[in-house]
């Protein structure tokens, strides 16, 4: 009697103090708790996302401001492929290393002063080997300088409406003011995981570098998860004795693709086995209903004053909706919204978005592009038309 009397006192306390002093118990965090899934005990932070919609399936501390180490390089990595996207560089470029990118301490390939390595080299260093030295080189070729290159790499966080990323350094050697959030590496990564090629770099396990030379050097991923986890194909670790272990990691199975991002884990091996869950939770509990293919078409939209009055316009990325297999509800939908074509347009040429809506939130842009030329209509093609208006809907019979 005394026992269930005194277990009913301080239940009664606790419950006054909840009334009383709400700031003490916060309803968000404690409906995280109870609600959703326990999953990264042991990081700082972090959060699971699908890369198709970049819906949140879950989320630890996801904005606070930490070190990352060399999960920095996930942006590096962007910066050069939106490059070579651009066609401003090419893989099979010579990148010269200069002294002071040979003097990079840390994780590195043993760049020597003045080697030189191909672009498709020195990225392969980068993504797999987490090579300090080969980050710095491909940015003093790409910018002139690591802080010209720097400078990108804040540029094109801020264009993703990052608020919680500062970037000092290429490679994410400890320095003052470099800085990221679970959340903000997360856009990143799905970022960099829009450009084609990437997996081919960040996905494989081993390589060598150097192949024809007396001292070829063998390269190994240090996630060692794109061999062990199904699906498993990038992203990026990270260590140093600020940040602890880190990893931007990301898994595809059929068209269904995950990013999950931990900071501040304890050891390797915890950091690779809650990753691990994480992403057993996701392939468990969702799926993707997909939309459209990468390249597909998605309508045919006006053209004005062209030699044809419409065109195919196509999806430049995957589009899908996110489905709950527990019950089998779908989150979003989908509308496209087709900005006015007027002749002449080109192959390529921006036509428009695909938006992932959930009641009035956006949860994804899928920019959508013209598949084909269409030439500018001639002044007798134009006045033909006109005339076939008029006789078709312009005779009035009243």
């Amino acid at each position: 009697m005394w026992k269930y009397s005194l277990r009913a006192f301080y239940a009664r306390l606790v419950l006054c103090a909840v009334v009383l002093f709400p700031a003490v118990f916060p309803a968000g965090a404690a409906a995280k708790t109870a609600g959703g899934p326990v999953l990264a005990a042991h990081a700082r932070s972090a959060v699971l996302m699908d890369a198709t919609t970049g819906m949140v399936l879950f989320e630890k501390n996801e904005h606070e401001r930490l070190p990352i180490a060399s999960v920095t390089k996930v942006a590096t990595m962007l910066v050069v492929f939106d490059a070579l996207d651009r066609g401003q560089v090419r893989l099979t470029d010579a990148v010269r290393t200069s002294d002071y990118a040979a003097s990079m301490g840390g994780s590195q390939i043993y760049l020597q002063a003045g080697e030189q390595m191909t672009l498709r080299d020195m990225l392969k260093g980068v993504a797999m080997s987490s090579a300090n030295d080969a980050a710095v080189a491909v940015a003093e070729h790409l910018a002139g300088s690591e802080a010209n290159f720097v400078r990108l790499m804040n540029g094109r966080s801020h264009a993703l409406g990052l608020r919680d990323t500062h970037f000092v350094n290429t490679n994410g050697l400890p320095a003052a003011n470099h800085y990221s959030s679970a959340y903000d590496v997360a856009v990143l990564s799905r970022a960099l995981l829009e450009h084609h090629g990437v997996t081919e770099f960040t996905g494989a396990y081993s390589d060598h570098l150097r192949k024809h030379s007396d001292k070829p050097f063998w390269l190994v991923n240090t996630n060692k998860l794109v061999r062990f986890f199904q699906g498993m194909d990038g992203i990026k670790t990270g260590y140093t004795a600020e940040a602890k272990f880190c990893l931007a990691a990301s898994a595809k199975r059929q068209n269904f693709r995950v990013i999950a991002v931990v900071l501040g884990e304890p050891t390797a091996s915890i950091r690779n086995a809650e990753v691990t869950e994480m992403m057993n939770y996701a392939y468990s509990q969702y799926d993707i209903k997909p939309v459209y293919k990468r390249g597909q078409t998605v309508m045919l939209a006006p053209v004005m004053r062209g030699q044809l009055q419409a065109v195919a316009v196509i999806a430049t990325r995957p589009v899908g909706l996110l489905v709950n297999k527990m019950d089998q509800s779908v989150t979003g939908r989908v509308v496209t919204d087709l900005r006015p074509l007027v002749a002449p347009v080109k192959k390529g040429q921006f036509a428009g978005v695909i938006k992932i809506v959930d009641g009035d939130k956006v949860l994804s842009t899928i920019p959508v592009i013209v598949a084909a030329d269409i030439g500018q209509a001639s002044m007798l093609e134009m006045l033909g038309r006109s005339l076939r208006s008029l006789f078709l809907f312009g005779v009035s019979t009243g």
